[in-house]
């Protein structure tokens, strides 16, 4: 049995990802299962999806443990524990990275000895928003299994509810994907099956009661959210044009979900970055359109890496 693993943020098309690749492998009449697991869901929160496939009936459930295959949409994740994208990761395990940086550069730090691999770039030299069907090309060519004609089958099938053009154009960025990847000798290795018999029943803990005020301080007191910086859900920051805001800023701040947007002395909105998720509801009920968003993270990696 083969296990790949898709880590990215909530947005960047991860679970379109692992549908693509397990119908493409059920296209060529392997058996599959593929399913999303999802945190917080909110746009820009860490997610995963996974994909088994084999020759045989598969009977293991649950969370892949041991991936043959990890595929990376957002490079940021690899430095976030909650994201846990080298959890269970060998020797053998093949890093695929959505980035235009080096490995070396991308892995400075980290405990990982396994082969790895980015993504082609982009035709445009431009991160795209939603890298996932990109992701599941690059997955289907490390593969080798997976014909171009039955990738492209599932594509237009786990797209169809998209503009055509807006299908056409993440189907050439998949294809440009896995035809630049094709070259690539790495082997995904398979795992073996997980016997029953290494499970465990849970042990049950029993606590001693306590006092509300003791067991649910950061529940009923006040300023505790304060302290947890969900600004690294975002993939796309909002930005404000002083010059064109009026100063309506009931509008934005209302309709901000986290509170996140304040007033200075002159009565302008400004973003709390360590608070904004990304949702971009605030660009999308701006009535002025002084409101835009810019890429969380640098787009042009590579003119980036030629100028440090």
């Amino acid at each position: 049995m083969y296990r790949i693993r898709f880590h990215g943020r909530g947005g960047q098309g991860m679970r379109t990802a692992s549908r693509i690749l397990g119908r493409a492998l059920f296209n060529e009449g392997y058996q599959v299962q593929d399913a999303p697991r999802y945190g917080a869901e909110r746009r820009g929160a860490p997610i995963f999806a996974y994909v088994r496939y084999s020759d045989s009936p598969i009977n293991e459930r649950g969370i892949i443990h041991r991936p043959g295959l990890v595929v990376v949409a957002d490079p940021s994740l690899l430095t976030l524990p909650a994201a846990a994208v080298l959890q269970g990761c060998t020797e053998e395990t093949v890093l695929l990275i959505n980035s235009g940086q080096a490995p070396s550069s991308l892995l400075s730090g980290l405990d990982f000895k396994g082969p790895i691999i980015t993504l082609p770039r982009p035709e445009t030299g431009e991160d795209e928003p939603f890298p996932g069907p990109a992701c599941a090309g690059g997955a289907a060519a490390l593969l080798g299994v997976i014909s171009l004609a039955a990738l492209e089958s599932a594509a237009r099938k786990e797209l169809s509810d998209l503009p055509s053009e807006v299908a056409d154009s993440n189907i050439k960025r998949m294809t440009h994907t896995f035809t630049g990847l094709t070259t690539q000798t790495v082997t995904i290795p398979a795992g073996e099956p997980v016997p029953v018999s290494s499970h465990h029943p849970p042990s049950w803990i029993t606590p001693a009661l306590e006092q509300g005020s003791r067991n649910t301080p950061a529940i009923t007191g006040s300023m505790t959210t304060h302290r947890m910086n969900t600004g690294s859900w975002r993939t796309k920051r909002p930005v404000i044009d002083q010059e064109r805001c009026n100063r309506c800023w009931w509008i934005c701040n209302t309709f901000c979900p986290d509170g996140a947007i304040f007033l200075d002395e002159n009565r302008f909105p400004h973003i709390d970055l360590d608070h904004c998720k990304g949702c971009l509801i605030c660009l999308n009920q701006c009535p002025t359109g002084a409101i835009s968003a810019i890429p969380e993270h640098p787009t042009k990696l590579d003119d980036q890496e030629e100028s440090a």
